[in-house]
């Protein structure tokens, strides 16, 4: 079941061949119609903050695609709606408070609500993911997400990109060690994070069924504009192709 009129997700290069798979689990703030009217009761500054979906992450992970000849999944809900990268279990897949915001439309939200939006935004972008993946055997997924510069009565953070990593750190490692030897980088290993979440995306399409995987996380001033978000697709496209080389001849 999917909501009258909203699309839960996009896919970006369908028919493209590359063993690359790139997902952005975050990269809108649309809010269905059949969620509060279309309206989560927040004000519209906040609908525009990173609370509501991950700034900048939608345009890098179109540009990586297209860089690495690779198809994109990208969700079409926001974070607030329902998160996709928290297990079903999780208790922050439906959030009603986030960074001093009180989200006033899943306030009284039920399991049942839940469950409906999990049914109608939730399990068809994850089985989007799955469906592509599938396709070759050696399929290589990379996670695009971003994140603010300070959260509130937070420190700033100093990161203009970090990597997170756990169990699997075959692409993590070797991309690690490139992005390092990049002269003008701050990097972060497992910031501003640590590792990953049972049932979160990369476990669910990646460390669950052995698929190489990296998560990369952005500062989110520094991908703000459109010219940006393709500086940076652009710029990650060959590392990445450099780390997959690396991860193959260490494992050859």
């Amino acid at each position: 079941m999917t909501d009258a009129g909203v699309q839960p997700f996009f896919v970006h290069g369908e028919n493209r061949s590359s063993r690359w798979l790139v997902t952005c689990d975050h990269a809108a703030n649309t809010v269905p119609s059949s969620v509060g009217g279309g309206d989560l009761g927040l004000p519209a500054a906040d609908m525009d903050r990173h609370i509501a979906y991950d700034i900048g992450a939608a345009g890098v992970t179109r540009a990586l695609a297209d860089a690495l000849g690779a198809p994109a999944v990208l969700s079409n809900f926001s974070r607030l709606v329902i998160d996709p990268n928290r297990g079903l279990d999780d208790p922050t897949l439906l959030m009603k408070l986030y960074d001093g915001s009180v989200i006033p439309a899943n306030r009284h939200a039920d399991a049942v609500e839940k469950a409906r939006r999990v049914d109608a935004f939730y399990t068809p972008y994850h089985d989007a993911i799955a469906r592509l993946a599938a396709r070759q055997d050696d399929t290589v997924i990379v996670a695009v997400h971003s994140f603010t510069p300070q959260l509130r009565g937070r420190a700033l953070r100093p990161w203009h990109i970090g990597l997170l990593h756990e169990h699997d750190d075959r692409l993590s490692d070797p991309l690690l060690d490139i992005l390092r030897a990049e002269d003008d980088l701050c990097i972060g290993d497992n910031e501003p994070y640590a590792g990953h979440l049972p049932g979160d995306s990369i476990d669910r399409h990646g460390l669950q069924v052995g698929r190489p995987n990296v998560l990369i996380e952005l500062r989110n001033d520094l991908i703000a504009l459109p010219e940006s978000q393709h500086a940076w697709g652009t710029r990650l496209a060959p590392l990445l192709h450099r780390a997959l080389t690396r991860m193959e001849t260490s494992n050859a």
